[in-house]
């Protein structure tokens, strides 16, 4: 699509746009919420020092944090949501800002709540939880009190609320220095002139003349290259941050802290870690199989995001996408495809580009409102196709949790939210397979799911291991210099593409650049996520209503159970090595298939 071609917000026809008035009306109607939360928030202080008395006073203050929570929500995904419909919009991004700071002045002042409620002696908040006033938040305050041993005093936590604004700033300066102050500069392409950006980098890493991409590589590169010691000071900052909140807080580390929410234990993480490991012989392979596919002597780090298969072109409008996830989907049952369908063929979705849109496609489920998603289909890429199911998945997931929990433990952690989305896109892979007739557009199936869990799996473990590495080194007191860094970074990239990569001198420099190590010990549920996925897939596939049901138990539960229980529920243990190890085999097979496929 050319630029000229991409329409304006105020030019999309409104049947392709996503339907936002069950959060608000409209923009006035928002600007109303805001100052009814503002005015609701107010009374924060009143409770305070009245939860501890009786089941009554408790349920009094936790009926009136579920109505301000609620209003939030809607306020915080209206103003979001609308922002990424056009970043350019000054109106929406105002929205987004006054949401912003309304919401962190209401909760630094509702800062003392858990410390008092955690204070109230054990035998009295047993008493109060038994109390049928406070049913639909029992979970929510067993939750809470978990924390009672990492809880502060009422002012230190006061404190620790009002940095709360400031915790970003590593990460946001990242961002910027990333995305708006590198210059990249422009490349001679057989269209012209390109910008080499962060968004266009991974657009000429697939492009076929080998030349192009290393000139592109080290164009790349040497712009980080030149700002290495900011990039490596603004990690360790932040390393630094995750470190020191755990210890204020009195975790043995910042690892434990970041799963200590979810109730997963450290062994979740070392097995993944662990039993990926142990399992490179696939991986190593399918870089043989790159390389021999593509003819090289030497498989280079600029060599591995060229696909093997050249995209099938294949037009799908978005109602016939939304038909052929539909039949994918079948195994699910009626409800589950009927709602999602209903849902992509009405407005749950922003379906097209627009100018100044949001790149890239999510999910945003929230309680008040239908589970939204934005995207930015083109009918000529068949990875939109799964992108929809993807994020489908997402929604359905959010739609099943919020029908059937109260407020205030109905949404579902991120270490289970791939789960839902990877498994639909598992299941059109499936479906693809089974009912084409190309060859040509099975092999590139094949193909796609090979880098998809390669991806998800195997990169995204190489760097949990990373952080875990990083976080351990600062813990210890050694300091995160830029060549520290990149000497650990690239200690990885050997381990993980094995003896048949050949690594550039700037190759290390890539862990400088990952925007999610700013987010501590988040990545690895990508690949406990997929892992999951696999195994819940073929567990439905190959079993009938009893396995299908458990699913939905899943699917249900919102954040009534901690992730690992869930699903376990569902079928999957993943406090067990065995479904990251189904995994990986299940990998190896996709390899053997792509090899049989590629080289007769």
């Amino acid at each position: 699509m050319s630029n000229e071609s991409i329409p304006l917000r105020r030019d999309v026809p409104q049947k392709d746009t996503w339907d936002l008035s069950k959060l608000f009306k409209d923009d006035d109607a928002w600007k109303a919420g805001l100052e009814t939360y503002e005015k609701e928030a107010e009374k924060i202080p009143s409770f305070k020092g009245t939860l501890g008395k009786s089941a009554k006073n408790l349920a009094a203050w936790m009926n009136y944090l579920r109505g301000l929570e609620i209003l939030e929500e809607r306020l915080g995904y209206y103003s979001e949501l609308r922002q990424a419909e056009d970043e350019g919009d000054s109106a929406a991004r105002t929205m987004t800002g006054r949401f912003m700071m309304a919401a962190s002045k209401a909760n630094a002042a509702a800062s003392w709540a858990a410390p008092e409620i955690m204070a109230i002696p054990e035998a009295d908040i047993k008493k109060f939880i038994k109390s049928s006033l406070l049913g639909e938040y029992r979970v929510y305050l067993n939750k809470l009190l978990r924390y009672r041993q990492y809880t502060l005093s009422d002012r230190e936590e006061r404190i620790i609320a009002m940095h709360a604004e400031g915790e970003g700033a590593c990460g946001d300066a990242f961002s910027v220095l990333t995305n708006v102050d590198l210059d990249f500069g422009t490349l001679n392409t057989p269209e012209g002139k390109r910008p080499l950006s962060q968004s266009t980098w991974s657009v000429f890493m697939e492009n076929p003349d080998r030349d192009f991409r290393k000139k592109v590589y080290k164009k790349f590169y040497g712009n980080f290259e030149n700002h290495k010691n900011t990039l490596a000071a603004l990690y360790s900052g932040q390393v630094k941050q995750d470190v020191i909140k755990a210890r204020i807080r009195g975790f043995a580390s910042a690892r434990a802290a970041a799963l200590y929410g979810d109730n997963v234990s450290e062994s979740v993480y070392d097995n993944l870690i662990g039993t990926v490991g142990d399992n490179l012989a696939p991986l190593h392979r399918y870089y043989h199989l790159r390389k021999e596919a593509l003819k090289l002597n030497e498989l280079r780090h600029y060599d591995v995001y060229v696909p093997l298969v050249s995209d099938v072109k294949k037009t799908t409008s978005w109602n016939e996408a939304v038909e052929i996830v539909g039949k994918a989907l079948a195994p699910l049952g009626d409800e589950y495809v009927n709602t999602l369908k209903a849902g992509l063929l009405g407005r749950w979705a922003d379906r097209y580009e627009n100018k100044g849109k949001s790149s890239g496609a999510f999910s945003a489920g929230s309680y008040s409102g239908d589970p939204h998603i934005l995207m930015n289909y083109k009918d000529d890429s068949i990875r939109d196709v799964f992108t929809m199911a993807h994020e489908g998945g997402h929604s359905m997931h959010s739609w099943y949790s919020a029908a059937n929990n109260p407020f205030m433990h109905y949404n579902y952690t991120i270490f289970e939210a791939e789960v839902a989305s990877t498994f639909n896109e598992e299941l059109l892979f499936r479906y693809f397979m089974k009912e084409s007739k190309s060859p040509q557009l099975k092999l590139y199936m094949v193909n796609k799911r090979v880098d998809e869990i390669l991806g998800t799996l195997y990169r995204q473990t190489m760097f949990a291991e990373f952080e875990k590495r990083t976080h351990e080194l600062e813990g210890q007191g050694s300091p995160l210099t830029v060549d520290v860094l990149r000497g650990e970074y690239r200690g990885l990239l050997e381990k993980y593409f094995g003896s048949e990569m050949v690594l550039e001198k700037e190759s290390d420099l890539e862990g400088l650049r990952i925007p999610h190590f700013y987010r501590a010990f988040y990545v690895y549920k990508y690949s406990t996520g997929i892992s999951a996925s696999l195994a819940l897939a073929e567990r439905v596939m190959s079993g009938g209503a009893e396995e299908r049901d458990d699913y939905f138990t899943f699917l249900k539960s919102g954040g009534s159970r901690f992730p690992v229980d869930s699903l376990k529920a569902a079928g999957v243990d993943m406090s067990s090595p065995a479904p990251v190890e189904a995994a990986c085999r299940v990998f190896g097979r996709l390899v053997d298939q792509l090899e049989k496929m590629l080289m007769g």
